[in-house]
């Protein structure tokens, strides 16, 4: 325990002064390892083979990690300083107030807390001087005078509130000393220049510990909770940068998808977010691998009829579909820098703009920082969408930056995967318009976050989606404001809407294809699609019907599929499919070609 002459002298200074260190470190690691992902891994990856190159992307990958990982703990240990210099203020300041009053009184604070009073009127046989018993709880009894013997003599009580208060203060302190020890004893990597998995999960754990004992100083409530993109913007704004970088570190997780902060700040807690999450995952399939129960010889419609092999495959298939989805993005972090196709720029870097594996899983990748494309589309993907086979997503939106890019006349473009709400994950489900309409709102804030957090100009935004995604489109419209310039639907079941002039874009700006053999629409028109009114209202005899956005009465633009086929095959390479999307991604409306 502190002794109230070091709570006194202690300069909280240095502490804050270490907290400043150890932020440029972890800002500098952030930087290096950006650097390495964006630079040194992406040249290498599209410009040398072999078995050198091999190993040179294997060591550049081991620095990756180890940076990222330097990052976050001493992003941790800047936190935690700091924060203990905050809580130290209070029980300082009381026991510097203390002192003081001790001192005015011209009472003597003794080493070991006492306080030594003067007697009011001296007792026979008592000294001149009372003092305080530090080791005793309760008060002592009053010291009483010759004048009155009933009346308490008024220093004694002054000099036991001195004494308690002094007491207090260094108890406090105590209890805010040890919390913070052991957090800090914790923040220690081992020697070694691997960052394993086990690593990564003690680095969350480290990141809760710290949450605990940081609490008070940054409070995970404060983070903005349900509210608007501009609120949230506004709450990051009046924050300083120290406690920007330090609520990233401290709540990746929410900060990471929170709608209205710069894009930059989300990839950095999203990726940290993930890292940790794969390094969990894979340890969880590990130890279930070596407890594997036996199978059993004895099989129904293929499948063991023992109840826990059941049950362990069944986890065991959760855990491998996480860990495909996770390793899915970050194989999209690794092809930053690869040129996809001759003629075309390398991909643009990667941001993880919202992670998680609650559920089926979500994840919103970008192609190009939106904050400031010139050009943005925002892909919304469909039925049986999910985190394990985003990979299938995933190069959809790289292969529409590729073609976009090339026809921007050199301006900017960021295309991105939004698989940000519950996808219906069957033919049973499909029908059901619930899942669009609680993944519309969801999209309406990410829109709107876009929006808010968009750097000069205005981004020219195309909000497009496929199948399903189509639907949660519509939804969103009818739910909200889908803040949009363009609305680009493919294979759509039906968008709730008769009409495109009923979409939240100006008039002429919504676009649908389909493909000779995509089924989708025609089955889910009944369910999805919008009434219409095939005859004039005033012709007295309207007939409704149902009509998808590829219906000629729908209004759409409908767009030219030539050569394309199937329910997934409108981003084929050269297609007429995938160059329209292209050019109204970027605006060239004039160069679409339309259906016949």
């Amino acid at each position: 325990m502190p002794t109230w002459q070091q709570l006194r002298d202690l300069k909280l200074s240095e502490y804050t002064d270490a907290a400043d260190g150890w932020g440029k470190v972890s800002n500098r690691a952030n930087t290096a390892k950006d650097r390495v992902d964006n630079e040194m891994l992406a040249r290498i990856r599209d410009s040398q083979k072999g078995a050198a190159a091999t190993a040179a992307v294997a060591d550049l990958g081991r620095l990756s990690r180890n940076y990222q990982y330097l990052h976050t703990e001493c992003g941790l240990i800047r936190t935690a300083l700091n924060s203990l210099a905050s809580e130290l203020t209070a029980p300082q300041k009381k026991l510097r107030q203390a002192l003081e009053d001790a001192e005015n009184l011209k009472f003597t604070v003794q080493p070991d807390g006492s306080v030594e009073y003067p007697t009011t009127v001296p007792i026979p046989m008592a000294p001149g001087k009372g003092s305080t018993n530090p080791a005793r709880n309760l008060p002592l009894l009053p010291t009483l005078t010759v004048k009155d013997p009933a009346a308490p003599d008024p220093h004694k009580a002054k000099a036991e509130d001195i004494a308690a208060r002094i007491a207090a203060a260094v108890r406090e302190a105590s209890e805010i000393d040890g919390r913070f020890a052991s957090v800090l004893r914790k923040l220690k990597a081992t020697p070694g220049l691997d960052i394993t998995d086990a690593m990564l999960v003690d680095a969350a754990a480290d990141t809760r510990a710290v949450q605990q004992a940081a609490g008070k100083y940054l409070d995970d409530d404060k983070i903005p909770k349900g509210k608007s993109p501009a609120e949230n913007k506004k709450w990051w704004n009046a924050l300083t940068q120290e406690q920007r970088e330090e609520y990233a570190t401290l709540y990746p997780a929410s900060i990471g998808a929170l709608n209205g902060i710069p894009a930059t700040v989300r990839d950095d807690a999203n990726r940290m977010v993930l890292a940790e999450t794969r390094a969990q995952v894979q340890i969880e399939r590990d130890k279930l691998a070596a407890s594997e129960p036996p199978k059993g010889n004895v099989y129904v419609e293929g499948r063991s009829v023992r109840a826990d092999w059941r049950a362990w495959d069944e986890k065991r298939a959760a855990l491998d579909a996480q860990l495909k989805g996770m390793n899915a993005i970050q194989d999209r972090f690794d092809r930053t820098g690869h040129v996809q196709r001759p003629g075309e720029r390398p991909l643009p870097e990667a941001y993880l703009l919202g992670f998680d594996i609650k559920g089926n899983g979500h994840a919103i990748v970008a192609n190009g920082n939106p904050d400031t494309a010139d050009h943005t589309n925002v892909y919304v993907p469909g039925l049986t969408s999910r985190l394990e086979i985003i990979d299938e997503d995933l190069p959809r939106s790289e292969t529409l930056w590729g073609a976009s890019d090339a026809m921007a006349d050199g301006r900017s473009v960021s295309t991105i995967t939004w698989l940000g709400y519950d996808a219906p994950q069957s033919l049973l489900d499909a029908p059901r318009s619930s899942f669009a309409n609680n993944g519309g709102p969801l999209l309406n804030s990410f829109v709107d976050g876009l929006r808010t957090t968009h750097e000069g100009d205005p981004t020219h935004l195309t909000v497009q989606g496929h199948s399903y995604g189509s639907t949660v489109v519509g939804s969103a419209c009818r739910q909200g404001t889908l803040r949009a310039d363009d609305i680009f639907v493919v294979g759509s079941p039906g968008m709730q809407y008769g009409h495109a002039d009923d979409l939240d874009v100006p008039s002429g700006h919504v676009w649908a294809g389909k493909t000779w053999d995509d089924l989708v629409p025609g089955v889910g028109g009944p369910k999805h699609g919008g009434l219409h009114n095939e005859l004039p209202a005033d012709s007295g005899d309207p007939n409704m019907v149902i009509v998808t956005p590829d219906d000629e009465e729908f209004g759409a633009h409908r767009i030219s599929t030539e050569g394309s086929s199937g329910h997934s095959g409108y981003w084929d390479p050269g297609t007429p499919s995938l160059l329209n999307q292209a050019r109204v991604t970027v605006g060239k409306y004039d160069k679409v070609t339309l259906d016949d």
